[in-house]
């Protein structure tokens, strides 16, 4: 009886010790009734909030984009969309330009008819454009400023990119508000014949080329020739009033033919011929002459 005794309490001992242990009879086994293994690494620290990892986690909190944010990095990163690259500039004078500006004046923020030159006038109706889009107001077309617009317009016409009727003038030069001057805008493509500041007629004008450019400048007509051919080119211009060093205003019959398809050699070309002429009988050497931007 006693050796049993202590057979039994040995049996007991060593299962106390080996349940103790976390041994687990049979392998892992889960339909098996195993026990899991004890930890062998230290518990995690609480975390700032003291929530430790083995409590549930305390709900997503909305991001500053109103998005619930689970605590991870999302795969790409959310980043302001890139600059769109600029398409028309100030100082640009293109086919593109044109119809930028004939759009502009489908919807009411270009008041001339289009020259496709893109300057100051052009530069402020752009920015009208997206002040009122809530845009960028660069003054400048990049593809967003540009896709809106085509958006909210038409193709242009024929006769909208190159209207029959003569340009809108230009605000008049400071030089221009006294005395007798022919004021020649070359941002509105206009010759406006002031006499103390007031227009007394106006004409549609053709410049010189990028590499025989109109010279800028306060000016005198130096001489007139009601019937001249040029030394140089030796073609017609009628009606000539030369104001810097062979530079004239005179009339152009391809001015007329091709509109601003074409340039002159430096002359202020002018198209109407009729209403050159009555101007030629006004105008009177030492008569000012002022072309600007």
């Amino acid at each position: 009886m006693k050796r049993s005794s202590v057979i039994r309490r040995v049996v007991l001992a060593a299962t106390a010790v080996a349940l103790a242990a976390g041994c687990t009879p049979g392998g892992s086994d889960p339909g098996k009734g195993t026990v899991s293994p004890a930890p062998t690494t230290a518990a995690p620290a609480p975390t700032a909030s003291g929530t430790g990892d083995d409590k549930p986690s305390s709900p997503a909190t909305p991001s500053a984009s109103g998005t619930p944010s689970t605590g991870t990095p999302s795969a790409t990163a959310t980043t302001a969309p890139p600059t769109g690259r600029i398409l028309m500039k100030d100082g640009d004078e293109n086919a593109q330009v044109r119809e930028l500006q004939a759009r502009l004046r489908q919807i009411g923020y270009f008041d001339r008819a289009p020259t496709g030159f893109y300057g100051t006038m052009t530069g402020g109706a752009v920015k009208g454009f997206q002040k009122k889009r809530e845009l960028p107001q660069t003054g400048s077309v990049d593809e967003t400023t540009w896709q809106r617009l085509v958006g909210m317009t038409r193709k242009p016409t024929a006769a909208e990119l190159r209207p029959a009727t003569s340009n809108k003038l230009d605000t008049p030069d400071p030089r221009c508000m006294t005395g007798r001057v022919m004021c020649i805008s070359k941002e509105s493509r206009t010759l406006a014949w002031m006499i103390d500041g007031k227009v007394v007629s106006s004409f549609d004008v053709r410049f010189g080329s990028e590499n025989t450019p109109t010279r800028e400048g306060e000016f005198k007509v130096e001489w007139k020739a009601r019937e001249w051919t040029s030394t140089i080119y030796h073609t017609p211009m009628p009606y000539s009033m030369f104001f810097s060093r062979g530079q004239a205003v005179h009339y152009s019959a391809d001015f007329a033919a091709r509109g601003y398809n074409g340039a002159s050699h430096g002359c202020v070309n002018v198209r109407d011929k009729a209403k050159l002429a009555v101007l030629f009988d006004q105008v009177k050497v030492g008569d000012k002459v002022v072309v600007h931007w």
